[in-house]
């Protein structure tokens, strides 16, 4: 019963991909296929909600950050700060480092929002921009882009799945953070050098100066406009809770939008519930988006995976199949396990959320220290999500940037991470204190 439950899921997952349809809508019929599942298993349907909450909470304050995340990428967009670090960051450009400093932008950026939809649809689409119009191969510049966009979608204290692997994990997010910064060092490094040598391979020529017109007709490029990107970045490494820092530079943007560039109180209110849409196509083009309801399908996709997942777990329907991962991790070692359950999930289940959190349930038990289950998630599925080209981790920005599947060989990061760890996990978990023997 278990196994047709779980290919009838698997077949609306694919189901829902092949018509373009929210994978939202094949997690909710999840969700239902296993409510039955534990009521024929004979829990009650008060027994399987206390299940199934007792999972859903942890992901709440996952739903906070994300509705935070959005109200930020509106309002910084009515700001001028994501104008402001467009218009300065391209002046930075020089044609042989063109892939370099687009790598460096994307990175800055979404590190401190914490989001790779963000990045890729405003500096990404800049950068792509000036890639077509400068004579650079756009396949080449939107594998760079999702590099960039996945650097701080991994490790960005502002960065929603960094905050639900903490959350499932229960380990603490900062402390994650610092972690991952050390143990992404050697692939950034790497990243850094291969995209050095293709940006002399692929130098600009030239630079289409209508996008960046637009922005400085619309938008007053003081110094000032950075002040919410400096408080997003600044108060976090002060160990300020990751909500007051985000409410904080809320509050900056919000002041600098009325302030500097003129919008008034109404537009503050419709641009943080649904986003910024300007008039002008030129900026649309580039700007529109943001506000909480542009993150609607990632709180229904999260809450729902939290429920349904918490099901599976309450009712031990996942014991076969984490007796399976665990007898894998036996064999050829916690990380490697988990790189392929990360892989299956992510293909399957189509986004880091889910993949997430069934790491966690297959291969739990296995470590000893939640800190290390913590890292050998985030470098697994949090990155190879991002190369799964039917993954909405993947397809959104890939959709975004204009790009296809032949970008993912030059997304180098997301691959490297995962590898460097593998090589060097010893120096940070030696087998002396986690026994991996793999």
């Amino acid at each position: 019963m278990l196994a047709a439950c779980f290919v009838l899921f698997f077949a609306m997952v694919a189901a829902a991909l092949l018509s373009g349809l929210s994978v939202a809508w094949a997690l909710l019929g999840g969700l239902i296929l296993f409510w039955l599942l534990g009521l024929r298993q004979g829990f009650s349907s008060r027994a399987l909600w206390e299940m199934a909450w007792n999972k859903c909470r942890k992901s709440l304050i996952v739903v906070t950050v994300i509705a935070l995340i959005g109200v930020i990428t509106g309002l910084w967009r009515l700001s001028g700060t994501i104008a402001y670090c467009i218009v300065r960051g391209v002046e930075l450009v020089t044609p042989r480092l063109f892939l370099v400093v687009g790598f460096l932008l994307c990175a800055a950026l979404s590190y401190v929002l914490g989001t790779s939809y963000g990045v890729s649809s405003t500096m990404g689409v800049i950068l792509m921009a000036l890639a077509r119009s400068g004579g650079v191969d756009p396949t080449v510049t939107a594998g760079v882009i999702l590099s960039g966009v996945y650097f701080g979608d991994r490790c960005s204290p502002a960065s929603s799945a960094a905050s639900l692997v903490a959350a499932v994990t229960e380990t603490d997010l900062y402390r994650n953070v610092r972690q991952m910064l050390r143990t992404g060092l050697l692939p950034t490094l790497l990243t850094l050098a291969l995209y050095t040598l293709l940006s002399f391979r692929h130098p600009i020529t030239g630079l289409d100066e209508a996008v960046l017109s637009a922005l400085t007709e619309h938008f007053s490029m003081s110094w000032l406009s950075l002040l919410p990107a400096v408080v997003m970045f600044v108060l976090p490494l002060c160990k300020v809770p990751i909500k007051l820092a985000m409410g904080a530079s809320i509050a900056a943007a919000a002041v600098l939008a009325v302030a500097v560039q003129g919008f008034s109180l109404g537009d503050l209110v419709r641009c943080a519930w649904s986003g910024y849409h300007p008039q002008d196509g030129e900026l649309a083009a580039v700007l529109s988006g943001g506000g909480v309801t542009s993150m609607a399908s990632s709180y229904v996709i999260v809450l729902l995976t939290g429920l349904y997942s918490g099901i599976l777990e309450g009712t031990g329907s996942l014991r076969p199949l984490s007796g399976r991962a665990e007898a894998l991790a036996e064999r050829i070692g916690r990380f490697p396990a988990m790189i392929a359950v990360s892989v299956i999930c992510a293909a399957v289940l189509c986004n880091q959320a889910v993949t997430s959190m069934m790491g966690e349930q297959l291969l739990g038990r296995v470590y000893t220290s939640r800190e290390e289950l913590a890292m050998d998630i985030e470098n697994s599925g949090i990155m190879l999500a991002g190369l799964i080209p039917w993954s909405i981790a993947c397809s959104i920005p890939l959709a975004m940037l204009g790009a296809d599947a032949r970008a993912l060989p030059y997304a180098a990061l997301l691959w490297l991470t995962p590898v460097c760890y593998w090589l060097t996990k010893r120096h940070f978990y030696p087998v002396s204190q986690t026994g991996e023997e793999g």
